[in-house]
Order: C-alpha cells, then structure tokens, then sequence
C-alpha cells in the first residue's frame, strides 16, 4: 500500500485553491490596490486633522454652513437629474427595444457619453451660453428681449448632467426592458389588458428591482459631479458641490485630512440614498430583476 501524501496542488485544489481559481488574483489585488486601500488610508487620514482631536475635521465640516450646505447643494442637483433621466430612458427604451435598427439607434443615443464633461460643457457655452445661437433664434423671433441665462448657474450643470448621465441610464435600463420575456405581454394581451394594465401588471413589478438599481448607480455618477459644476455652473455659490468643498480643501488649503473627511462623508451621503432605495425596493418587490427570454 502506497503512503504517499498528496502533492501541495491536490490539497489546494482540494480546498477550491486550484489554477482556474487563482486566475481572479490579479483582480483582488487590483481592486485592493486601487479601492480598498485609498479608502481604507483616507478614512485614517481623515481622523487625523492638523489639529484638535480625532473629529476635529468632522466638527469643522458640519459647524460651518459653508461646508455642510454643499451636501443639499448637491442632492438638489443630482436627485432630479436622476429621475428625470430615468423617467426619459424608460418610455424610449420600450420604445427602442421593438425597432429593428436598435443598434443604429442605440448608438445614437448612447454618443454623448463619448464626448466627455468638458466638451459637453464647451458645445453648452458655445450654443446656450448668452450669445449662442439658442438665444439668438429667440430673440431674433421676438420670444425674449434679452438672452436667457443658462450657463454659468445651477441650470447649467443640471443640463450637463441630463445630458452625460441619459447614456448610461439609458442603457441600464434598456438591458432590463429588453430581459423580460415577451410572451409574458401576449399572454397579458390575450387575456384583454390594454397597454397600462399590462405595463402596471406585468411589466413594472419585474422592472422595479432593476430601475431601482439603474438609479442607485446614475444617482452616484451623478453626485461626484466636478468638471459641471465648476465650468457651466458657479461653483461658489449655487453649485459649490461637495466634491468642490473636497478638492479646495486639498489643493488650495493643502489639508489632506480635511479633504479625506469631506470625501468620507461624501460617500456616506450617497450610500444613505442608495440603501434608502434598495431598502424600498425590498418593500414594493420581492422576486427576479426580470424573466428571462427563454
């Protein structure tokens, strides 16, 4: 009888440690590298302040209506953009997903997330700032008497974000309507539901745990906006985001600890919206993101 003990390889495979597994390292350390770290180092940072005790950036930040008024600032900015996008995607992508040109149209709505915020921002002064040709048509029509300010104010960074957030909220959703088996809406049809019923009935509980997921993740890329805000926007007053608050903080008044506060609480505000809404969720809808096509 053989008392050869297994080679390392079988006891690792044995305990799911074999090659195919240790394929995903790179990835962890990765993600270690670039994520778990920075965060884990900032919120150390953040509890070491120039001076004062461990909270001392924390009391500062929230003592100061300067600094603490930015989170409304923001939420008022990227709430409404979210729904609004949301609401805009949903109706056009039931509408996109019976088209036989999806993918051409696709691409065409999907194109201003390939231009960039400061392109974006650039074509929007060019175009609506107050001798753009918006304003001109306007009141070369008689409509105004004098341009209508839409750069350089909360309006602005609102159109921006509408404008590079639709893609991506487009396209989440659009991978979600077009998921739900269609059968599922013959059956409703056949059965005599006209078009609400059967978006009621069929169609929004199945949608509901992925539209509450597209807004969690629009709402975030929203609420980090920067390069809006500060070149369509005012950013030092009506759009003094809390990511400005962050970045003068470490670049002009060179606190690092301060600046690791600012994005701490930052991240909490966003994840105190984002559990709000899967926690609702859970109580409108219990089931699957959507029926699968078969």
């Amino acid at each position: 009888m053989s008392t050869d003990s297994p080679s390392l390889g079988a006891r690792l495979s044995a305990r799911g440690l074999d090659g195919t597994t240790l394929l995903v390292l790179p990835g962890v350390i990765f993600v270690v590298a670039l994520f778990i770290y920075p965060f884990l180092y900032g919120l150390w940072l953040s509890f070491h302040p120039k001076a004062g005790p461990a909270l001392a950036n924390y009391t500062k930040f929230f003592s100061d209506p300067f600094l603490y008024g930015t989170i409304w600032t923001t939420m008022k900015l990227a709430l409404p953009v979210t729904l609004i996008n949301l609401l805009i995607a949903l109706p056009i992508a039931f509408r996109v997903r019976l088209l036989r040109r999806q993918r051409l149209l696709t691409t065409l709505l999907i194109l201003p997330i390939t231009l960039g915020t400061v392109l974006v921002a650039e074509g929007m002064i060019f175009y609506l700032g107050p001798q753009g040709w918006f304003n001109r048509v306007l009141m070369l029509a008689g409509l105004i008497s004098s341009p209508v300010k839409l750069v350089n104010n909360y309006w602005g960074v609102f159109i921006s974000l509408v404008i590079t957030g639709f893609p991506f909220t487009f396209l989440l959703t659009l991978s979600y309507v077009t998921g739900i088996d269609p059968s599922l809406e013959q059956a409703a049809a056949t059965l005599g539901a006209n078009a609400r019923n059967r978006f009621r009935e069929v169609f929004l509980p199945l949608l509901l745990p992925g539209l509450a997921i597209t807004f969690c993740l629009s709402f975030v890329q929203a609420y980090s906006v920067l390069p809006s805000a500060v070149l369509v926007g005012d950013p030092s007053s009506a759009t003094r985001v809390i990511s400005i608050a962050a970045y003068q903080a470490a670049t002009e008044e060179y606190d690092y600890a301060m600046a690791s506060a600012i994005a701490m609480i930052m991240g909490l505000t966003q994840l105190g919206v984002v559990a709000l809404v899967l926690g609702l969720r859970s109580l409108l809808y219990r089931g699957p993101v959507a029926a699968a096509k078969g």
